[in-house]
């Protein structure tokens, strides 16, 4: 496909591919005449993928670079590029008070209690440790045996949501898991969303 119908097959327009190719989100086409070339599935996947990241993920163009590298990195098993797909999601910052301290441990003992094989180093134990500290800081007390209960319908969602990734193709999974992870999460808060406003409305609106 040229230009063009890449553009109507990803609803991105032929500027933001042309600067996804300039960066180097995108690989070239294969050349067809002076200035032209033509693309293919591929290049459709990975345009949603890096659309999904930025838009709906909220990620630097540094951060887009180094999912994409992991992604065309074959030695990299594909459970390892979607941790480092995970660790760009989580917004970088000092986590090395006393607050923060405590916190790890709490997310430490939640993790081993819930037998969760998750890295040491994975930064979304950082990023639950940032609402920890947060509610916290604000004088509420966030214990994480509340979420006890819950867990382990959570952890039925995400085998489930992983079990509709395609069996093969290393590019189409990491489309639909990267994809599927950051859709979900971004409908799930909306939809808490909602409910708060109704809920403020029953409470303060009427």
């Amino acid at each position: 496909m040229r230009m063009s119908e890449l553009s109507t097959a990803t609803g991105l327009p032929v500027a933001t591919l042309k600067y996804y190719l300039r960066e180097g989100l995108l690989n070239a086409g294969t050349a067809t005449a002076v200035n032209q070339a033509s693309y293919g599935d591929g290049h459709v996947r990975r345009a949603r993928l890096v659309r999904a990241l930025m838009e709906l993920g909220n990620l630097q163009l540094a951060d887009i670079k180094r999912v994409v590298a992991a992604v065309d990195d074959e030695s990299v098993p594909l459970h390892d590029a979607f941790g480092v797909a995970q660790d760009a999601m989580v917004p970088p910052r000092d986590r090395s008070d006393d607050a923060y301290r405590r916190a790890f441990e709490d997310v430490d003992a939640f993790v081993t209690r819930h037998k969760l094989r998750v890295r040491p180093d994975a930064q979304v134990r950082g990023m639950l440790a940032d609402a920890l500290v947060a509610m916290r800081s604000g004088g509420w007390e966030l214990d994480l045996a509340a979420f006890d209960e819950r867990m382990p319908a959570v952890v039925a969602q995400a085998v489930a949501e992983l079990g509709g990734i395609p069996a093969e193709g290393r590019e189409a999974q990491m489309e639909a898991s990267v994809i599927g992870t950051i859709s979900y999460e971004v409908a799930i808060s909306a939809l808490r969303r909602l409910a708060l406003e109704h809920a403020s409305w029953r409470r303060f609106g009427r």
